[in-house]
């Protein structure tokens, strides 16, 4: 057990808030090796780069984090102003810090803030630290952004991990289920029917996608809230197997690689039932006859519907763990990567 941390807020923290900072060359170091958490600068190479040092979250506390602006310009850097700010309601002291002086070419000069960190969530998180730096003379852009991403937690070991929703019942036992919030779901009679069986293959935009391998009347999906999701491997895409529950089932899919770099994309699924099944861009999967209510099965005459979507991957690197959209209309029953 660690020791108790003495936290007082950041107002009766004593802090020098001076309008300016003195400047002060870095030295040059050694390149390190890359961590998890990595900062990525507006403007490097030939540009100005700003980086910001890693932020402890072992909170309740107090952090210290220091901005590193680095000159990467022709010309010489004026007015240089660097503020920094973290996730929304963390208190930061203080908010932006002027640079005495000028920066030469390939100098670089650091600015120092205090952070106050709250008691640690359990689950995974990725927290983002943003720091900008405005400035005259330079590489002439007048600002450049660096930002750091912090994560806490493990994500989920599998998809199948993550399930919180039950998607298909036995035709003799419908209860269980609630796809779509008014208690109905798919009935496993139909879904083997069109070949969606337990641990069924699916093969959809090249990937090789897996039918939930659990029985009827559990969980058997998810439905999407942010979920941190490990999985791992190279392609040019990754392919999501679901459906929408309503005809708004569409959000945003974070991908982490292992270098410590991400991509975002946008996908959607139409809704199960009645809307046109290109919907979003979606694939057509498989359809089935009728569904399963409270009451047992019923809307024989009615289709409902697993589709296919992707969002695009760098082929270059590979991937360590996915962020499902924030839409709890989006429901997912297998993801994987595809060329």
């Amino acid at each position: 057990m660690r020791p108790a941390r003495l936290i007082r807020p950041l107002g009766a923290v004593a802090v020098a808030v001076a309008g300016a900072v003195l400047l002060v060359p870095a030295p040059a170091v050694a390149a390190a090796p890359p961590e998890p958490a990595t900062a990525t600068a507006a403007g490097t190479g030939t540009g100005t780069e700003v980086s910001v040092s890693p932020v402890d979250l072992d909170g309740p506390a107090v952090s210290t984090v220091k901005v590193t602006v680095r000159n990467g310009g022709p010309q010489r850097m004026r007015s240089l102003k660097v503020s920094f700010a973290g996730p929304a309601g963390w208190a930061v002291q203080p908010s932006a810090q002027a640079v005495d002086g000028s920066l030469a070419t390939g100098a670089s000069a650091g600015a120092t803030f205090r952070i106050q960190v709250p008691e640690k969530r359990p689950g995974f998180m990725i927290r983002t630290f943003t720091a900008t730096a405005t400035y005259q003379g330079g590489d002439g852009r007048g600002t450049a952004t660096g930002t750091r991403a912090e994560r806490s937690g493990t994500p989920r070991a599998s998809l199948s991990a993550a399930y919180n929703n039950v998607a298909i019942t036995d035709e003799s036992a419908t209860r269980a289920g609630d796809y779509d919030g008014g208690g109905n779901s798919f009935s496993a009679q139909k879904l083997a029917a069109v070949g969606l069986t337990p641990g069924a293959r699916v093969d959809a935009l090249g990937a090789e996608l897996t039918w939930p391998d659990v029985p009827a009347g559990t969980k058997d999906n998810v439905a999407s809230s942010g979920q941190a999701v490990a999985l791992g491997g190279k392609g040019g895409k990754l392919v999501f197997l679901g459906s929408g529950v309503t005809s708004a089932a569409t959000g945003s899919a974070t991908v982490y690689y292992t270098d410590g770099s991400s991509g975002t994309g946008t996908f959607g699924f139409p809704n199960w039932s009645f809307d046109p099944v290109t919907a979003h861009g979606a694939t057509l999967v498989k359809s089935t006859d009728g569904r399963n209510r409270q009451d047992g099965y019923g809307n024989a005459d009615v289709k409902y519907s697993v589709f296919a979507h992707s969002v695009p991957l760098d082929p270059a690197k590979t991937v360590e763990f996915v962020v499902l959209p924030s839409n709890a209309d989006v429901h997912i029953f297998d993801m994987a990567i595809a060329p």
